[in-house]
């Protein structure tokens, strides 16, 4: 399938980097051919990874803002309800996180406005300018309104269009994983995809397989919560239901052993003074 959906497709040769060698498996007419065996291998290992962080609870941000890519990772991540950036970067939202949630919770405080009637004694100019000051925000901001603090992870579909994004989350020690073409350094990813980051079919079965197993990670979490809250009301309804003699003689027993502590503390010092006098 990964042939089928020309991942094996890299750049020209001329646009190599030297560092991608080890995934490259030959050259044809000036194009370099990407090892699809060790492709394989890393969306195992990024879909396991993926599928630990989730399971924990974090959050992943999905990058990709060229145009081939934007409607399947905005489909991808939606379907998974992780955050997702599909526009414009904006310059320091890792590193300024907590302006870009204020610009967030702008949004939420037009909607208010709007709702409550505030703005009813507005011109329609100033209606109109506050109009298309929220649809701007929500159109480079709309997809993130769930992330309230930075995400434990950043996948990214093409390393040179976002390298502002992959520099940041470097930073801050943020794990990156990435679709690097045969034209990107693999040096700056923690989890490299070796494929074609151009072809809509490429970005399309690796996303799908990504988000599967994040979707895996999330069912898994679930069942983990059911699982604790049942065995807590287990324990709950069998401490009730136990007979109330068998839970006083429990607790009984219990005020016994706290009584007996000290007394075996008191006698020891008895027993060191009659030593001597047995001598």
């Amino acid at each position: 399938m990964l042939l089928q959906a020309g991942c094996h497709f890299g750049h020209l040769r001329r646009k190599w980097n030297p560092a991608m060698a080890p995934y490259i498996f030959m050259e044809r007419n000036g194009i370099h051919i990407i090892d699809l065996h060790k492709t394989v291998v890393k969306i195992d290992e990024a879909a396991e990874a993926l599928k630990n962080i989730v399971k924990q609870g974090k959050k992943v941000l999905f990058v990709a803002t060229k145009k081939q890519a934007k409607s399947i990772v905005a489909e991808k991540a939606a379907s998974v309800n992780m955050p997702y950036v599909n526009e414009r970067w904006p310059g320091g939202m890792l590193t300024n996180f907590p302006t870009i949630r204020k610009a967030v919770k702008k949004m939420a405080t037009i909607d208010k406005l709007i709702s409550d009637g505030t703005f009813k004694n507005l011109s329609k100019r100033e209606l109109l300018q506050v109009t298309r000051q929220r649809a701007k925000l929500e159109k480079n901001l709309g997809s993130i309104v769930d992330l309230t603090r930075l995400p434990s992870a950043l996948f990214v579909v093409d390393v040179m269009k976002e390298n502002i994004a992959v520099k940041e989350a470097r930073r801050l020690g943020i794990p990156v994983f990435a679709i690097v073409d045969t034209n990107s350094n693999p040096d700056e990813i923690d989890f490299v995809i070796p494929a074609n980051d151009d072809a809509k079919d490429s970005i399309d079965i690796i996303l799908t397989a990504c988000c599967a197993a994040i979707a895996e990670g999330l069912e898994e979490r679930k069942a983990e919560k059911a699982d604790e809250k049942a065995a807590a009301e287990q324990s709950e309804e069998a401490e009730e239901h136990r007979p109330r003699r068998q839970r006083r003689a429990r607790k009984d027993e219990v005020t016994d052993i706290a009584a007996e502590e000290p007394a075996a503390e008191a006698e020891a010092p008895a027993e060191e003074e009659e030593a001597p006098a047995a001598e």
